[in-house]
């Protein structure tokens, strides 16, 4: 047993969602979204380095002698995965661990809207899973991926640095690719995947215009495709995909993107007030032939207006999803201001309302 397994077991006890370690700090969990350090010494670089060190490949830490950073995945069988950060800093190195857990969670334990787990039934397209850092999109397409897996005869290929939820076969077969150790980079799994009779793909993050290119591409050619970024709403999402293209591309791939899209989801997470956990307030677009127009006609400023008006297909924006989760005393008023779109509409809810200076 590596001697960092013992904060591994903490944080999993705990229902830590990370784990942070830097050279002359204290370690420290974050719990509910709060960082809270764990009373402990302090550690030193020389000490940190051979307990992180431990538990790496050797490519790894090659990598990160190299580099300055690198990304791997931990297992510690029966507890959970890690997906696991070096990095260097001022004071020494750093780590930081997310714990992925073994079990994956469904939709319905999620309390997902009807929509969501029908999107894992769908021929072909593209659907997106946006939103910060730290939102829940992993969790969000391991459920989905998982409805499938349960649901079709099909074959699920992810690309992901590094895998993080691993999906056991169940009525698919699904294989996992990590960039670095079993393909060179997105990009390139994802051309290979376009030879390895794939019928969904899931790219664990959209991050560049090649990798976008492709993505697109294979939603285009009769394949599910999943992907990530990191965008706040729907309507951004859609901009930021076309925004990734050069000028005089933006036209061709505006058509492109509105025959192969359909879905959006952009979610923001929340600390429960009503007991220990916390909730997702997903904003969901559906790509329907009303909303292909508009990314046609590059009018993606009435989205919002059209999600509003397509509650029955499914559709809901961000801030009614935060209203419902407030209503329910699920969420802070505080919490719902700070992470809404149109913070008027929350104003009322808050004791003190504060002045926000970005906004004056």
């Amino acid at each position: 047993m590596a001697k960092i397994d013992a904060f591994f077991q903490l944080m999993h006890d705990q229902g830590a969602s990370d784990l942070h370690l830097v050279s002359g700090q204290q370690p420290a969990l974050r719990l509910r979204g709060d960082l809270e350090r764990i009373k402990f010494d302090v550690l030193t670089n020389d000490g940190l380095k051979a307990m992180i060190y431990e538990i790496a490949p050797e490519h790894k830490i090659k990598q990160f002698e190299e580099t300055g950073d690198v990304d791997f995945a931990y297992e510690i069988p029966g507890v959970a995965r890690y997906r696991a950060n070096f990095f260097e800093q001022q004071f020494g190195c750093g780590a930081v661990f997310r714990e992925i857990p073994s079990k994956i969670v469904t939709c319905a334990e999620l309390g997902f809207p009807p929509v969501i787990p029908k999107l894992a039934s769908l021929p072909r397209g593209l659907i997106l899973v946006t939103g910060p850092t730290g939102s829940g999109k992993s969790t969000t397409l391991a459920a989905i991926i998982n409805e499938a897996n349960i649901t079709r005869k099909d074959h699920i290929i992810t690309i992901e640095d590094p895998v993080e939820f691993v999906h056991q076969s169940q009525s698919c077969i699904v294989n996992h690719r990590e960039v670095g150790r079993h393909t060179k980079s997105f990009t390139a799994a994802l051309r290979g995947a376009l030879r390895e009779d794939p019928d969904i793909i899931l790219v664990g993050e959209l991050r560049d215009l090649e990798t976008i290119s492709l993505a697109v591409e294979a939603a285009s050619t009769g394949h599910l495709v999943f992907g990530t970024l990191h965008t706040t709403s729907a309507a951004k999402t859609v901009d930021r995909i076309i925004e990734v293209f050069p000028s005089e591309e933006q036209m061709q791939i505006r058509s492109t993107l509105a025959d192969g899209i359909r879905a959006v989801i952009a979610q923001v997470l929340f600390k429960r007030i009503d007991r220990k956990g916390r909730c997702a307030a997903l904003e969901i677009l559906i790509a329907n032939s009303a909303v292909r127009n508009l990314i046609r006609e590059s009018k993606t400023f009435q989205l919002p207006s059209m999600i509003q008006t397509g509650k029955k297909y499914g559709m809901q924006l961000l801030d009614d999803a935060i209203a419902e989760l407030l209503q329910k005393g699920w969420i802070s008023p505080d919490e719902a201001y700070m992470k809404a779109n149109d913070k008027q509409r929350f104003r009322q809810f808050l004791k003190t309302p504060p002045t926000d200076f970005t906004e004056v």
